[in-house]
């Protein structure tokens, strides 16, 4: 195949991979001279109906589609050789590595990077979910995001803007689906173990789908390590103990990979909302009670309720006036039970229980206020305010 020329038109230079019935290779378009990308079903012994369907689906949705992060459609044909027949879809070639293939290669990805990856691919995936029908790649990984190198143009542009990467691409749409032919058709189960959410094991896929697999490649680039490698909870990715990014950052991966549909982010542009402006995405923000010095903070699955310690010098102060005055009222309640020092305390006997009395209603209202305020010393509910709004 290598040597070959399809439709006396497309030569074929490389093979770039193959995956179930299907070879993509590099090739030259011998009219334009520039380098294609051509992916070829074969009509072999391993073929599926399933393989047609999604192929033939991949070169619709590419032909209607127009966006600076996602291939060209060029070019879909039938072709027939000696050996064998299929179909062919050529698209335009993108010179870049794909995130798997810089992270094996040992680059690394710091707080801001992965931020500016995902704005990119999230601006990419609103284009798409803003499509009629609403377009879900459901295959969202490393190795389908390809990051180009910086030109000497962008290079020069980066360092005023803080920008340290180059372009980032979305490609292989081989699984692609849209939500009208997902009613009423068969169930196919496609994707990647790691990065596909729970509900597309039962063939369902819906645009938070997508953002799940976005979310779980972020990770890898987080941590160097494939999400199904990671340990899990309650299905969710447990990734934080190898990570050191700001809380914010956290809560948001955590938001874009929830298992239940039902706490996940639900559209790409309220995912970029949410990145760019942390707390405006759709989530309850709780500011600083009024004339208070208690803190709060609220993330995604929790609420914390901070009192700080310099306040609790007050509340043991307040159980100090209490038990003096307690004190006094039982000294009192002994002399004139025994009648000792009778003779001195006749004359200031309402002076001393006004004291008493009066000491001790102020530190009564001291202990009830601060024992409420006690009460919320270092609340932590984790997972009891899971936010509904997906």
């Amino acid at each position: 195949m290598q040597e070959r020329v399809l439709k006396e038109r497309y030569a074929i230079q490389k093979s770039l991979g193959k995956n179930a019935g299907r070879q993509t290779f590099l090739a030259r378009d011998l009219e334009t001279q520039q380098l294609v990308v051509v992916k070829i079903l074969t009509f072999s012994a391993d073929f599926q109906w399933d393989d047609l369907k999604l192929f033939k689906r991949e070169a619709a949705t590419l032909q209607s589609l127009s966006h600076p992060g996602i291939p060209r459609y060029l070019d879909c044909f039938e072709f027939e050789t000696p050996k064998t027949k299929g179909l062919a879809l050529v698209q335009s070639y993108i010179e870049a590595k794909s995130l798997a293939e810089w992270v094996e290669s040992g680059r690394s990805f710091n707080e801001a990077e992965i931020k500016q990856i995902a704005k990119s691919l999230l601006e990419i995936l609103v284009y798409l979910q803003q499509q009629n029908p609403p377009v879900i790649h459901r295959d969202l990984k490393p190795s389908n995001i390809l990051l180009a190198d910086r030109s000497p143009v962008k290079q020069h542009s980066a360092v005023h803007k803080g920008s340290l990467l180059g372009e980032v691409y979305l490609v292989d749409f081989g699984s692609v689906q849209t939500l009208a032919a997902r009613e009423g058709s068969t169930v196919t189960v496609v994707g990647t173990y790691g990065y596909m959410p729970p509900e597309q094991f039962g063939g369902r896929a819906v645009p938070a789908s997508d953002l799940y697999g976005l979310g779980a490649t972020l990770i890898y680039l987080v941590t160097g390590v494939h999400p199904a490698d990671l340990p899990q909870e309650d299905l969710r990715i447990n990734f934080e103990p190898k990570i050191q990014l700001s809380a914010d950052f956290v809560d948001w991966l955590q938001w874009m990979t929830e298992p239940d549909l039902k706490s996940r982010l639900t559209a790409a542009d309220r995912a970029l909302k949410a990145l760019e402006k942390p707390g405006e995405g759709g989530r309850s923000v709780l500011g600083k009670p009024a004339k208070s010095w208690v803190k709060l903070k609220k993330t995604r699955n929790s609420l914390e309720i901070v009192i700080p310690p310099y306040q609790l010098c007050s509340v043991f102060m307040c159980y100090f006036l209490f038990f003096i005055s307690l004190l006094i009222l039982f000294v009192l309640w002994i002399i004139f039970i025994f009648n000792a020092w009778y003779l001195f305390f006749s004359r200031y006997e309402l002076l001393f229980w006004a004291i008493a009395v009066i000491l001790g209603v102020i530190s009564a209202i001291f202990f009830i206020e601060s024992t409420l305020k006690k009460s919320a010393k270092f609340i932590r509910l984790r997972n009891v305010m899971r936010s509904r709004n997906s």
